[in-house]
């Protein structure tokens, strides 16, 4: 038997190192040691990426209630209306904790980017003191403490806080100084979760319950067992599934993946939200050109230069995504078009520049002048609206366990989420959950002290075994599979769908899984192949739930059922 590297010991294990993560660890380090796993650098998350920004109620034309309306009627009857409410109105407070936090989001350049740094931090914190306090309708922002509220798609009102296009990015700035500066958090990266440990799996007679996870360390080539009373999986969407996608190399869809083997349920997988508007470019990786873009008033255009949104939709360019990508789709087939056209050059060229200044620069170094030219722009693959069911709380079926952030369904999204509610759901869950956990962490034994942690381990979990497992020698297979699976999605389960695409998709991801799960148990794990097994199961998982679904919803279109059925329900996965 050959056995691998160390275990570890710990309160807390959060996997996954994105808004989600990061919140729930610096709330559970109050009351116990917290380890965080990343599997690259510990900025690089979908959160990191994330150009738009949070939705929460600011400004004094807006309220709740709007709020909550928008998400209902994107949700396409799907969304858990209790759960909508819980996060809307829990969502201004915990925006004002990340400007104390340091988050420094954009304000209204007429009425504060004349102040002083200072006096513009303390009129950020007054109109989140405002809103919080507002919660029945809108919050009372003065004319001189207002922040520059974007607007983006479904929404009725200007809600979207951000910093400038790079929101994600200085969210995680922030929260990673704070996890920094926190003495019980460790941070481990290039620390790859290969699957949860289980009582189940460890032959433990009870309920299932987490109990921590292995995980191969990328440094070592070791797999090493990271146990915990309490486990957060915050670990991302699963875009990579797709041939294209806005998401990073990282989004391969590992905490759902992981979920579904321990035997947590999995809901609402056929509604992968398509963002409308990627960069249409073959030097350019999966560039997204924010929907805030249209929310500044562009417009799409045909190839010869005719607006079409208003034939689809009456909200024209600033309807919901599922619509604006199959408008684009649409025009695309029709016209035989390779892309659309996104046209923001009517407006100020100064103020293109301010407002969007990293796309303004990378389109520009890609050849393109957005101030003065349309943008080619496709569909792809962005958003995961299913994921491990969890309650408004972030627990999942599994006792200990927890999910927050793209990889959870709680049912706020419903059948399409509505832009920019996914980082205010990140933040909202995962302070709720941190509030649990601590509650049954208390009910627990007592928490391991920093110097338990580093030395001799309280019990021992079963140990990684890679028995008579070879080195592989083949790793073109991995390649060619990981490359078949996003291809195959792309072309028969993408944004319009049929049966017909559906069971040829299935018939030949059930190949792949068979030679995939052969190499898998034949080699020694690497991170290509961890990643190719979740990949091949998240796109199985995705293809039986849009076989499931007989109806045209929300994200998920098909030809063969285009009317809505009269009762909305989920699709929930749990494996046999």
């Amino acid at each position: 038997m050959d056995t691998n590297g160390q275990q570890h010991n710990f309160d807390f294990l959060v996997i996954g190192s994105g808004i989600a993560g990061l919140t729930f660890a610096l709330k559970a380090a109050r009351v116990g040691s917290v380890a965080v796993i990343t599997k690259k650098h510990r900025a690089e998350s979908n959160t990191n990426y994330a150009q738009g920004g949070i939705a929460a109620v600011m400004a004094a034309d807006d309220s709740l209630e709007l709020h909550v309306r928008d998400t209902l009627e994107c949700g396409a009857g799907l969304c858990k209306e209790d759960v909508v409410r819980t996060i809307v109105s829990e969502g201004p407070a915990l925006v004002r904790e990340l400007v104390e936090r340091g988050v420094k989001f954009s304000e209204r350049e007429n009425n504060s980017r004349d102040k002083p740094p200072a006096r513009r931090a303390a009129s950020a914190k007054a109109a989140l003191a405002a809103a919080a306090g507002s919660l029945g309708g809108g919050a009372n922002v003065g004319p001189t403490t207002e922040f520059d509220l974007g607007r983006e798609g479904g929404h009725s009102r200007r809600r979207v806080l951000h910093a400038g296009d790079i929101t994600g990015r200085e969210i995680e700035r922030a929260l990673l100084a704070a996890v920094a500066a926190e003495k019980n958090i460790a941070v481990f990266e290039e620390m790859l979760a290969i699957d949860l440990i289980t009582t189940q799996k460890a032959g433990q007679s009870g309920a299932n319950r987490c109990l921590g996870c292995y995980a191969l360390n990328e440094k070592t080539n070791a797999v090493e067992v990271f146990a915990a009373k309490i486990t957060l999986i915050a670990t991302g969407g699963s875009g990579k599934v797709y041939l294209y996608t806005s998401n990073p190399d990282i989004a391969s869809g590992d905490g759902l993946a992981m979920a579904y083997r321990a035997d947590a349920g999995i809901a609402n997988m056929e509604f992968i939200q398509f963002h409308p508007t990627c960069l249409y470019h073959p030097k350019a990786k999966s560039f997204l050109i924010s929907e805030a873009v249209r929310g500044e008033g562009a417009i799409l255009r045909g190839k010869d230069g005719e607006p079409f949104m208003k034939r689809y939709h009456p909200m024209a360019d600033l309807a919901p995504r599922d619509v604006v990508g199959r408008a684009i789709d649409a025009e695309m087939k029709k016209t035989g078009a390779e892309y659309a056209l996104l046209d923001i050059t009517h407006k100020d060229a100064d103020f293109i520049r301010k407002r969007f200044p990293n796309i303004y620069a990378k389109c520009l170094e890609l050849g393109y002048d957005m101030t003065r030219e349309p943008l080619p722009v496709v569909p792809a693959a962005h958003y995961q609206c299913g994921g491990v069911v969890t309650n408004a709380d972030g627990e999942t079926e599994i006792e200990g366990l927890f999910a927050a952030g793209e990889v959870a369904c709680t049912g706020l999204h419903g059948a399409n989420r509505l832009a920019s509610n996914s980082l205010l759901e990140a933040l909202v869950v995962a302070h709720r959950a941190a509030h649990v956990a601590v509650k049954q962490h208390s009910t627990l034994s007592a928490p391991a002290s920093a110097k338990a942690t580093a030395g001799k381990p309280r019990s021992t979990l079963p140990p990684w075994e890679s028995g008579n497992a070879a080195d592989p020698d083949e790793l073109v297979v991995v390649t060619h599979n990981w490359d078949e699976i996003r291809r195959l999605m792309w072309d028969y389960v993408g944004i319009v769908r049929t049966d017909k695409r559906l069971l040829r998709a299935r018939a030949r991801i059930q190949n792949l899984q068979r030679e995939i799960n052969q190499f898998y148990w034949d080699y020694k794990v690497t991170p290509d192949l961890i990643e190719l097994r979740n990949l091949a199961l998240v796109a199985e998982l995705i293809i039986e739930s849009a076989l499931q679904r007989r109806e045209s919803r929300g994200l998920h279109y098909t030809l063969d059922y285009p009317s809505l059925q009269p009762d909305a329900r989920d699709t929930v996965l749990r494996k046999a």
